[in-house]
């Protein structure tokens, strides 16, 4: 869906004219209809609240439409703005219109509030139909653009940048949205490959016969049950200052999870397809970066696996070596994304030393029984790094909550034949997956642990987004890099 911003002279005459309103502020100006229409209606302006009406105006009959954005001084503001946009589009996705003007004159959003209603209207409007072919007409998506009147100064040229944001997001959706027989690891660094042609992004992958001459026995453990073969895959983006350290994003990337030997049960594996949903939010920021051009060096790279219960496959009890040299003892299959991971952040370290590592993951269920579908977890070896996330996801509405850390977890790890085993107890099971990440952070370089487990997708719509998956990470850490790097 495309988002025009129109000069002062330009007025439309098709379409259904959009004005936002603030709670218990209807503006004077309306027409005498809408306003009784209102009050009939209980229209107060609430956040994502919606009254449609006709009105004549210049001798036409036009379509009119006001969307509550709040209070105007509440604590939430973005986010209650952010839900107005959203709630446009989706009224109107599949009404048969093709575009809709917004009218942004007298509404008192200054550049970021505006900034968030189309951002929210964009990210409302991604749907994936690629597989449907016996849709409805009327099911069908119709709306293609938005128009915006009297937009605050500026607009236009903010709207490339937030563009950006939406982009990525998107990117991260339509990974994490398609099967498995159709992303892959190979596929996914494809699917990389022309989605950041001509960005200024450099991407490139780790085979698996280079993997296995850097000593990635922990990664390839888990890919060896598979007939799709593995890869590391990197993206550098260096819009920073020439030589300086990058920070590093890293992504699980586990294109399905049967959770090998260890089998799951049938019912609801087929969810498994989005267990790369920490690889899918690294490249979709990634992307945002590079279309952005982000005045910072960052790194992305996704342990790009497949975890499946063939004759091949690894069993518990056996025991692999990690590029760190450190050696696990598998017990259960399915704890398979730290053992991804562990080498994808060795590398990560060795071939560029970075100044600071986040990694994502669609990690531990455990997550989900502790934060439900609200917040992702955070876990960290250093409080400022954790605070500036916990900001960033503040600011934009993906939020964290910080977990404890400490060496007595440790215990639950001990092996008795290996250095570690790769999982605890079923008591604080997400809290023991990042101690055995931790082990394999180098020379107490910042690094936080993002569980996304609960928050990759949803089995009902949200503010901004419709069942499935949502996009998140993108925004989140887009946000960590313009506060930490380029402010």
């Amino acid at each position: 869906m495309k988002i025009q911003f129109l000069d002062a002279s330009e007025t439309p005459s098709t379409g259904i004219l959009v004005r936002p309103v603030n709670q218990d502020a209807m503006p004077a100006e309306l027409e005498s209809v809408l306003v009784e229409a209102a009050r009939q209606s209980r229209f107060t302006g609430k956040s994502g609240q919606l009254l449609e009406g006709f009105v004549e105006r210049d001798g036409k009959v036009r379509r009119v439409a006001l969307v509550g954005l709040g209070k105007a001084e509440a604590d939430d503001r973005t986010a209650s703005v952010e839900k107005a946009g959203a709630s446009i589009v989706a009224k109107y996705l599949t009404s048969g219109e093709q575009a809709l003007t917004i009218d942004l004159g007298g509404s008192g959003l200054g550049l970021d509030e505006a900034m968030a209603l189309l951002l929210g209207a964009r990210l409302r409007a991604w749907r994936w139909d690629s597989y449907r072919t016996t849709l409805g007409e009327d099911k069908k998506p119709s709306l293609k653009q938005v128009q915006v009147a009297s937009a605050p100064e500026g607009a236009a040229e903010r709207w490339q940048v937030e563009e950006a944001v939406a982009a990525g997001a998107e990117f991260t959706r339509e990974l994490v949205t398609e099967p498995a027989n159709v992303i892959y690891p190979e596929s996914f660094v494809e699917r990389c490959r022309a989605r950041m042609e001509g960005t200024g992004l450099n991407v490139r992958a780790l085979d698996e016969s280079e993997m296995r001459a850097l000593g990635m026995g922990s990664l390839l453990g888990v890919a060896q049950g598979s007939e799709r073969a593995p890869r590391l895959l990197v993206i550098e983006w260096k819009g920073g200052e020439p030589g300086a350290k990058p920070v590093a994003f890293v992504g699980k990337g586990v294109t399905f999870d049967t959770g090998g030997i260890s089998l799951k049960p049938p019912a609801g594996m087929e969810d498994m397809k989005w267990d790369m949903g920490g690889a899918g939010a690294v490249a979709g920021t990634m992307l945002t970066l590079g279309l952005r051009k982000a005045k910072a060096n960052v790194i992305g790279v996704c342990g790009l696996v497949e975890n499946m219960p063939d004759g091949r496959a690894q069993r518990p009890g056996d025991v692999v070596t990690s590029m760190s040299g450190q050696t696990i003892e598998v017990i259960n299959t399915d704890a398979e994304g730290r053992l991804v991971l562990c080498d994808a952040l060795t590398w990560v370290q060795r071939e560029y030393a970075p100044a600071r590592i986040i990694d994502l993951a669609t990690l531990t269920g455990a997550i989900i029984a502790s934060l439900a579908h609200e917040y992702a977890g955070l876990f960290s070896n250093n409080d400022a790094l954790a605070a500036d996330l916990a900001a960033a996801g503040e600011a934009t509405g993906e939020k964290l909550w910080r977990f404890p850390m400490g060496s007595a977890y440790d215990k639950q790890l001990e092996s008795a034949i290996a250095d570690m085993k790769n999982i605890g107890s079923r008591f604080g099971g997400s809290i023991t997956a990042a101690q055995f990440l931790k082990r394999f952070i180098e020379n107490d370089t910042p690094w936080a642990h993002l569980d996304i487990a609960g928050t990759v997708w949803a089995d009902k719509p949200g503010a901004t987004w419709d069942k499935g998956a949502t996009g998140f990470g993108v925004r989140l850490l887009d946000r960590f890099v313009r506060d930490t790097l380029e402010s």
